[in-house]
């Protein structure tokens, strides 16, 4: 785990320490920018304390969202924060030779709104500077509004030509008219895509394309739109509503399953608009067909039954498939309200009060919200703001491994393009640490690990047969299990639509993933069915046996009332069931048997239960209870793993321990896939020569013969002496023990 803002405050002292006063931080966005200009700040006061020196810090943005967004961070980390938004706030800061303005010692930063007056050739005159100030000036997003023939980078050196300068991106500027490092520097510290989602920082993106059917409908309301090519421009086209409608019915279903599939009907989605003017069209017909605007709605006393909108369902799960609609939309937009207006529709989006953002060209940049998982890109946007508009949907959030982009315009040649521009800048930066650097998308590599823990997470469920993957779901009690399950199907399903984009097609041989498909409709089911019987027990798998020490035990009770004699039979009745539940294990040397076997006789050491209360009772059922759920999810298991092996109990057992000692193989599947192949040869062999079992050296070698070959083929490498003769003595012991009648 790396931790970004450590390792680029210590690059800004060693920068400093070589009497660098100017520089980059080039670290992804999402990576955390505001909280590396809160760890400066306690740092470099210390650094320049040592040195008789009081540091000023600022923390500089364009727009007056920004300054509000960075003012609450940095309060909440325990800042004490000034704002400016105004040349003459700005003025009379820098006319302060104090770094502290408050009673209680604080560690100060003033954040400044450039926004207003950038373009003012008068912000400010030269100031005598104090020798005991030293001013740090965090720029952040230095990728746009600091434009060298406008007046705000010289006047701010001129301010103080011996200010620290540090500018903050996540995307610099790297064209042949402009490049960032031309203005602020070279880099101090970089941290890019692959690191910061290696440090779980930021998501990968999966890029969706648009459904062929979609592709058709869209293509004919364009052709009922009676106008010649060349007739008006592709920005009225784009607005009509014969356009506009279709697409706007993709989004809204898509959304809804998008919810639906991963059961969170918290998800928000943003659409990047082709135009302002279809984003009002969309908007439109939006409140008309799906829901409401929330400026309609925000000041009303009803609003959370306004949200709701339809009426309630009855059943559970119309109920969870109605939850998962979008009914609230706000339109964002320059000219669509004032600024006030704007900051509480987007604060009301980050909240959860709305479902869609219809934007243009605002929130492209520096608007984080962590549930926006899902963005529609209407239209092609260029170099350095595309990577910024994608990066909207990759923030950490739940349990959720990627942000999703649905590609309306084909970003991928401008993606490409603009991706390759940044290959050539690190090139040129880095030199040998080139290879670190990774896509934002899905590399290969990522792919075939998902691959491999789809396969091993369904490892022990037949794929193959729908009805009896049914059927063995419909045994699962376990609401963690089943996400498990319903998880990884829906991953195949956005891995299949991945290894298509890219072309990738032989990975497609990895996978039946038509067929998982189809499974998929049935794990969601199951786990419908598991929240609306609320059965959310966590089991843990337990062993077996015990019958003798379970049979005598008596149930001798004084305290005899009419309740406490129905507790008792209870007690007895699930007792029976432990037992026989028990009796029907086939591993008694299942590391877990030991678990079980204290856990029983630490609630039965005492074989004539006399004198118990109504209260103990109570304790007691609701532990067996416990128990015989956990022998119930044992014996499901273990019979979905002989079922692997048509239902032989020796290869199962060998299964578990070869996973207990964690060789040949750790993974599941890997296992399974070479004793499926050395079970089917081994009893070829016996079934051939019948006397093969009673000469067992002969034995011996040809098991082990097959192990090292089915090994070294599966796991693509070869197994040393030891671990053959491991594999091939768990093996053999079991053949012989079945075939002279010993105990497993």
């Amino acid at each position: 785990m790396r931790y970004p803002q450590f390792f680029a405050t210590k690059a800004i002292a060693k920068k400093l320490d070589e009497g660098v006063r100017k520089g980059i931080i080039w670290h992804t966005q999402g990576s955390g920018k505001t909280a590396l200009a809160y760890y400066n700040t306690h740092y470099l006061k210390h650094y320049y304390q040592q040195k008789n020196i009081i540091p000023k810090f600022y923390f500089i943005v364009d727009r007056l969202d920004l300054l509000a967004q960075a003012r609450d961070e940095f309060t909440a980390r325990g800042l004490k924060v000034h704002t400016v938004n105004s040349k003459e706030e700005f003025l009379s800061d820098l006319k302060k030779t104090t770094a502290i303005n408050n009673d209680k010692g604080q560690t100060e930063i003033t954040v400044v709104n450039i926004q207003k007056f950038e373009n003012d050739p008068n912000l400010v005159q030269k100031q005598d500077y104090n020798l005991a100030i030293q001013r740090v000036y965090f720029l952040d997003e230095v990728h746009r509004s600091y434009n060298p023939t406008g007046s705000f980078l010289a006047n701010l050196q001129e301010s103080d030509s011996n200010a620290i300068k540090i500018g903050l991106t996540g995307t610099p500027l790297i064209g042949s008219d402009l490049k960032s490092k031309q203005l602020f520097g070279d880099y101090i510290h970089k941290y890019y895509y692959n690191k910061s989602i290696a440090d779980g920082y930021t998501l990968r993106l999966i890029r969706e394309e648009i459904a062929t059917e979609y592709q058709i409908k869209l293509k004919k309301a364009l052709d009922q739109i009676d106008i010649r090519k060349g007739d008006t421009d592709k920005k009225k086209l784009y607005a009509h509503p014969s356009f506009v409608e279709p697409m706007l019915d993709y989004i809204v279903d898509d959304f809804e399953q998008f919810r639906s599939r991963h059961d969170d009907n918290d998800l928000g989605g943003m659409v990047i608009c082709d135009s302002s003017e279809q984003a009002e069209e969309l908007y439109k017909i939006f409140k008309k067909k799906y829901g409401r605007g929330f400026e309609d709605i925000e000041h009303s006393a009803e609003q959370e039954e306004l949200i709701l909108a339809a009426e309630e369902p009855e059943s559970y799960k119309a109920k969870r498939k109605e939850s998962y609609k979008p009914k609230v939309a706000a339109l964002i937009l320059y000219d669509s309200g004032s600024k006030e207006d704007l900051a509480r529709w987007r604060d009301a989006f980050k909240a959860g009060k709305v479902d869609f953002l219809f934007v243009y060209n605002m929130l492209l940049t520096g608007f984080d919200a962590k549930r926006l998982k899902k963005l529609y890109l209407g239209r092609l946007i260029r170099k350095h703001n595309l990577l910024q508009a994608l990066t909207r949907v990759n923030r950490t959030y739940k349990t959720y491994r990627y942000g999703y982009v649905v590609d309306f315009a084909d970003i991928s040649t401008e993606f490409d393009a603009t991706n390759r521009a940044y290959f050539d800048e690190l090139q040129e930066t880095l030199g040998d640490e080139m290879g670190s650097y990774s896509n934002l998308f899905m590399s290969r590599e990522e792919m075939l690990a998902s691959i491999q823990q789809i396969k091993e997470t369904l490892v022990d469920y037949d794929l193959k047969n729908a009805e009896i993957f049914q059927q063995q779901i419909s045994q699962i009690d376990d609401r963690k299990t089943m996400l498990e399950i319903k998880k990884a199907l829906e991953n195949s399903r956005a891995l299949y639509n991945i290894i298509r984009l890219v072309g990738e097609y032989e990975l497609l041989e990895e996978l039946d993933f038509r067929r998982l498909s189809t499974l998929r409709n049935e794990a969601a089911n199951r786990l419908q069915l598991i929240n609306a019987k609320h059965a959310f027990e966590h089991n843990e798998e337990m062993g077996n046996l015990l019958n003798v020490a379970l049979e005598d035990i008596l149930f001798n009770f004084k305290k005899i009332g009419e309740e406490e004699l129905v507790l008792a039979d209870k007690l007895k009745d699930i007792l029976k069931k432990t037992r026989e539940g028990l009796a029907n294990n086939f591993d008694t040397k299942d590391p877990q048997w030991v678990s079980l076997y204290d856990e029983l006789r630490r609630l039965f050491q005492n074989k004539n239960l006399n004198e118990i209360s109504q209260e103990e009772m109570q304790e007691n059922l609701q532990s067996l209870r416990q128990i015989h759920n956990k022998v119930k999810e044992l014996n499901r298991k273990n019979d979905l793993l002989k079922s692997k092996y048509d239902g032989d109990s020796k290869y199962a057992r060998t299964e578990k321990r070869l996973l207990e000692a964690g060789k040949p193989s750790k993974i599941k599947s890997q296992i399974m896939k070479a004793l499926q192949r050395i079970k089917e040869q081994t009893d070829l062999t016996v079934l051939q020569r019948q006397d093969s079992l009673n000469n067992e050296n002969y034995f011996k070698r040809e098991v082990a013969r097959m192990v090292m070959k089915e090994f070294n083929e599966t796991l693509n490498q070869k197994l040393d002496y030891e671990t053959v003769l491991f594999v091939s003595d768990i093996i053999v012991k079991e053949y012989l023990d079945e075939y002279y009648e010993r105990p497993a």
